[in-house]
Formats: C-alpha cells, structure tokens, sequence
C-alpha cells in the first residue's frame, strides 16, 4: 500500500535539533502564564526579519517567571512533538533572557530539566538542554552565565549561539566557548540565514570555535571550499525551512536539497514554531510540498538529524534503525 507524503511524514521517526524552547511559547500559553503571574499580555508587533523577530520573541518571554512557568512551557512543546513523532530533541534556552529579568538561573535550570524528565518518563521522548548565549550582549555576560551553569552542567549537554548576528561574529565569544569546550560542553553556534559576512562566520566557526554543528547555515553553499570542509569534517546543519520564509524571502528548499546532493549533513527543525506557525511536521511537508523532495530526500533527512544528534553511539544505532525500518515499511 503506497502513503501519502503526509502520512508518511506523521508516522517518520525524528530528532529535533534546532528548536528554541522559549519560541514554543504559544500565544494561549503566554495569556495563562500572564494572568498566573499579575501581569499584563505581552505585546508581539508583525514581524519581517530577524531584528524584528526578536523584538517580539523577548517581549512575550516576560511572562516567563517561576520554575513552574519553564515547566509547563516545555511540556507543552514536549508533548507537540512526540504527537508528531518526534522520539529525542536537543532544546535550545536563553538563560541571560531571564536572569536579566531577575529570574533565578536555577529556576530556569530547574524547570526545563525536570520537564525534560517526565517527558521521558511519561512520553517517551528523550532531550537534552543546550544553554545558548545572547551574542548582542557581551562576552563578559556570556562568561559569567558559564559560570553560574557550572553547578548544573550535568543538565547541559552543550553551549550555543543566538540572537541578533548584525556586529556580533563567532570571534566575539572565542574565549567564553574555549572554556565551556574546557568545561566537557559541546559546541554549536547560529549563522543564519542571509545575514551581513554569513560565509565568513561559518568559517570562524569551524577554524576559530572548532564547532560541531552549525545552526541554520544554508549560506555555506556558496563557496564550494567550504561546502568540501563541513563534508569532509562531518558537520551537522541544522537547517529551519519555514523560519527561512518568515525572516528571508524563501523557504531555501532548493538549496537544502543542494545540501543533501552535495552530502552535506543537514537536518530539518521548527526554530520557534509558536512564531512560525510550524512545528517539526509542517517542516517536512514544506520541503516537500515546495521542493518536490521525494520520501527518500525526507528520510535522509531524519537519519542526518541522528548522525549528528550528541549520543552515545548505541543510542544513535537504535534511532537510525527505528528510521530505517520505517522507511523500509513504507
């Protein structure tokens, strides 16, 4: 019996790898929070770029107060994702976005980890928590939030880098991510999409940070030099084709398929699908509904996101073979 690409999308098993927990934040969610907390429903202004995306994204997250508010708002996106077949994600948070506010970082810590346990335990999803850097704000900051992680770095598989990249390089925080390389962290940094010097931030990612993931990264195709180093070092790409539509004039679905032709490990992701209207399962439909990728493309796409998920080796054989039987099903 043949599926549909719909149906077969729905039932794929997938890792997300690049999805903000903060951009899960559903406008439903943001009013709950808001009341239980005293205060006024954040404003989020239209949006046309990343800038302007930000404005917003910072403005909702203030309802964001209590251990308790982290903890609802992963578990609502925990539970999204495993409806959609999503059987291990690696979560993105931006502590600075909240112990700038006052927040403690152990409430942030606090939530998210013990969500990231009961989805375990009560759906089947196993994550990990990446803690990322505000790379507007200064390294200085950024160093002093490697710190206060310290005591929590059992919950913390790795660092990353986001946020506005308008005058903020990789070289800005060379220092802060030597220490947390020092510290057993893994690494990965945001070079998004379209932005000023792109090419030449994905390479000091990889000669100056010695990175192991590049986050978004769709510009790489644009020197073959490059496009040749992450092939050969094996660097994961952890491309947002509908986030893509929403802060650039496309969805880069021609260019992701470039990427997987090229052999490139790129992967799917749903960035901040409270804001894109897209979780993981819309992602994969927009490639395939915009670029005519075939459920083989779709499926290289699912095993790259376990190539390159930070596992242990055994773990990562088991994901692939759940892949692979299901695609063999198919």
């Amino acid at each position: 019996m043949t599926v549909t690409v719909d149906a077969f999308i729905a039932g794929l098993p997938k890792a997300e790898l690049h999805l903000h927990i903060e951009g899960t934040l559903e406008r439903s969610l943001c009013a709950e929070l808001a009341v239980r907390n005293g205060i006024a429903v954040p404003d989020v202004p239209p949006f046309h770029d990343l800038t302007s995306f930000l404005v917003g994204y910072y403005a909702s997250m203030q309802v964001l107060r209590a251990e308790a508010d982290f903890y609802d708002l992963a578990m609502a996106y925990f539970r999204t994702a495993r409806a959609q077949n999503v059987v291990y994600a690696e979560v993105f948070f931006d502590p600075q976005a909240h112990t700038s506010r006052g927040v403690p970082f152990a409430a942030v810590i606090g939530g998210l980890d013990r969500a990231r346990r009961d989805a375990f335990d009560q759906l089947g999803l196993r994550a990990q928590l990446i803690m990322c850097f505000l790379r507007d704000l200064t390294a200085d900051s950024a160093m002093e939030t490697l710190a206060a992680s310290l005591p929590y770095a059992d919950k913390i598989v790795g660092v990353g880098l986001d946020s506005d990249e308008r005058g903020n390089p990789p070289l800005k925080f060379a220092g802060v991510f030597a220490r947390a390389r020092a510290e057993g962290y893994r690494l990965t940094m945001h070079c998004d999409v379209d932005q000023e010097d792109a090419v030449g931030h994905i390479w000091q990612c990889l000669d100056e940070i010695g990175v192991e993931r590049i986050d978004h990264g769709v510009n790489c195709l644009e020197d073959a030099a490059l496009v040749r180093r992450l092939t050969a070092d094996r660097i994961g790409l952890t491309v947002c084709p509908v986030s893509n539509g929403w802060v650039t004039d496309s969805v880069k679905v021609p260019q992701l398929a470039a990427m997987l032709d090229q052999t490139l490990l790129a992967t799917v992701n749903s960035d901040d699908p409270a804001y894109f209207e897209a979780y993981v399962n819309d992602n994969f439909a927009a490639v395939a509904g915009h670029g005519g990728l075939t459920t083989d493309h779709l499926t290289k796409l699912a095993r790259n996101s376990f190539e390159i998920a930070w596992l242990p080796a055994a773990e990562r054989a088991g994901y692939l073979d759940l892949v692979d039987s299901y695609a063999a099903a198919g």
